[in-house]
C-alpha cells in the first residue's frame, strides 16, 4: 500500500482509519525491507540505495510534497507516524530519508514552479537523493556563523568552502546549501541546489562513526563550485530562515525516528522477559523488572503525544509551533536514548552482542540527541521563546 494524501486525526488522541493504514504500511515495509537486514548494513556500511528507491516507490521520498510534482501530500502529523515506523526496523535508515524529505519539502515550499518541476519528481521517487547541507567544521550550533561563500559571477555564483558531518555526502544527487551572499550574520545567508558532478565539488571521506554507520556521513567541499542563479531558492539573505523552516519539521522527524528505534528496543525486552527465567522464575514475574519496562512504555508514550502535538501545531503554523517542535526533539530524543540504553541493560550480556540489535538501537539513537539542534540548543529556543512573551 502507498500512503497518500489523508485528513487530520479523528481528535487529539486517536488516528483515523487511514492515518493507521499509512502507520501500517510503514510498518510493513520497515518489517519486511529494512529489519532483516538493518545488522548487516550496520556492519558493512553498506547505504542501500536501491532499498531507498523501494520506498519511494510507495510515496515515501515526498512525504509532505505537494502531489502536483509527485508527491503524497501528507501532513508533518503523518510523516511523524511513519518515520516512527520505519525507525522501528532500522533508525539509521528512517532518519536518513527523513532527511531527504527534509531536502524535497524545502524545495517545495520556497522554490518556483520551475525548480519544483526540475527536481522534486525525482526526489519524489527516490531516483535521486537529497542532503542537506548547513552545518559547518567551525559552525554547528552557531550555524548563522557559517562562512562558506556564494559570490555572484554574472549569471551564477561561485561557492566555496566546506560542510561538516553531511548525510548522504558523495551518495546524493542533490545537496541543498546555505551560503553567504551577504553580511555576518544569519541576514547574510542565502540557500542553493547544488548538483551532484558539478565542477569543484568534492567529498572527504566517509566518517567512522559511533553509529548511522548505513548512512554515508563526508564533508561536502566547494572549491570555486558554479551554480546558476536559477538554483537558488527563495531571494537572497532568506538563506537562515529556509533553513531553520526546514529544521522545525527535522526535529519532529528525528524525535519520531528515536520513539521507533525506542519502541523496537522496548517490545524486544517484553519478548525476552517473557521467556527468559533466573533462579527458576521467569523474568517477567520480577517487580522492580515490570516496574522498568512500565516507566518506559509511560515515557514513550508522553513523548510521542507531545510530538503529535508538536505537529499538529505545525501544520496548522501556529505561532508557538517552532517552541512546540524543540520541546517535543528534545524529549523525544532524550526518552528514546534512555529506553533504548534501558532495554539493553535489561538483556545483560545479550545486549551488548550485535545479533541482538540492541546495541545498535543505542549507537543510532545516541547521535539523535546532537543533529539537527543539540538538545541544549532546543532548551535555548524554548527559554527565549518564553521569556519573550
Amino acid at each position: 500500500m502507498s500512503v497518500a494524501a489523508v485528513a487530520g486525526p479523528a481528535s487529539a488522541f486517536e488516528l483515523t482509519d487511514d492515518q493507521r493504514a499509512i502507520r501500517d504500511a510503514a510498518r510493513e515495509f520497515a518489517a519486511e525491507q529494512l529489519a532483516p537486514h538493518a545488522v548487516e548494513w550496520d556492519q558493512a556500511k553498506h547505504f542501500p540505495v536501491e532499498t531507498l528507491r523501494l520506498a519511494g516507490q510507495l510515496g515515501m521520498g515526498g512525504i509532505y510534497v505537494d502531489e502536483s510534482v509527485g508527491g503524497s501530500g501528507l501532513s508533518r502529523f503523518d510523516s511523524a507516524l511513519i518515520f516512527e515506523a520505519l525507525a522501528a526496523g532500522d533508525p539509521s535508515i528512517a532518519a536518513y530519508i527523513s532527511i531527504h524529505n527534509m531536502c524535497a519539502g524545502m524545495i517545495d515550499r520556497f522554490g518556483t514552479d520551475a525548480q519544483r518541476a526540475r527536481w522534486l519528481p525525482q526526489l519524489c521517487s527516490m531516483e535521486r537523493l537529497a542532503s542537506y547541507c548547513l552545518t559547518e567544521p567551525g559552525a554547528g550550533s552557531d550555524a548563522a556563523a557559517l562562512q562558506t561563500r556564494a559570490v555572484r559571477d554574472g549569471e551564477d555564483y561561485l561557492l566555496t568552502g566546506v560542510k561538516q558531518f553531511i548525510s548522504g555526502g558523495g551518495s546524493s544527487d542533490v545537496y541543498v546549501v546555505m551560503a553567504r551572499t551577504g553580511e555576518q550574520g544569519a541576514k547574510g545567508i542565502s540557500t542553493f541546489v547544488v548538483e551532484a558532478g558539478s565542477p569543484g565539488l568534492s567529498f572527504g571521506a566517509n566518517e567512522k562513526k559511533m553509529g548511522w554507520n548505513a548512512q554515508p556521513t563526508r564533508q561536502v567541499i566547494f572549491d570555486g563550485v558554479r551554480v546558476p542563479a536559477d538554483q537558488r531558492l527563495g531571494e537572497e539573505g532568506i538563506g537562515f530562515r529556509i533553513a531553520m523552516t526546514g529544521l522545525d519539521g527535522g526535529r519532529l522527524s528525528i524525535g519520531a525516528c528515536s520513539l521507533g528505534g525506542a519502541q523496537s528496543a522496548l517490545d524486544k525486552s517484553l519478548g525476552y522477559v517473557r521467556e527468559r527465567t533466573a533462579f527458576g522464575v521467569k523474568l517477567s514475574e520480577f517487580e522492580a523488572l515490570q516496574f522498568k519496562l512500565a516507566d518506559m512504555a509511560t515515557e514513550l508514550e508522553a513523548a510521542r503525544l507531545l510530538l503529535w502535538r508538536a505537529a499538529s501545531a505545525l501544520d496548522a503554523r501556529e505561532p508557538a509551533a517552532t517552541r512546540l517542535c524543540a520541546m517535543a526533539k528534545r524529549l523525544a530524543t532524550d526518552t528514546g536514548f534512555a529506553v533504548a540504553n534501558e532495554a539493553l541493560q535489561i538483556h545483560g550480556g545479550y545486549g551488548y552482542l550485535a545479533e541482538y540489535g540492541l546495541e545498535k538501537i543505542v549507537r543510532d539513537l545516541r547521535v539523535h540527541q546532537i543533529l539537527e539542534g543539540t538538545n541544549e540548543i532546543m532548551r535555548l529556543i524554548v527559554s527565549r521563546s518564553l521569556l519573550a512573551e
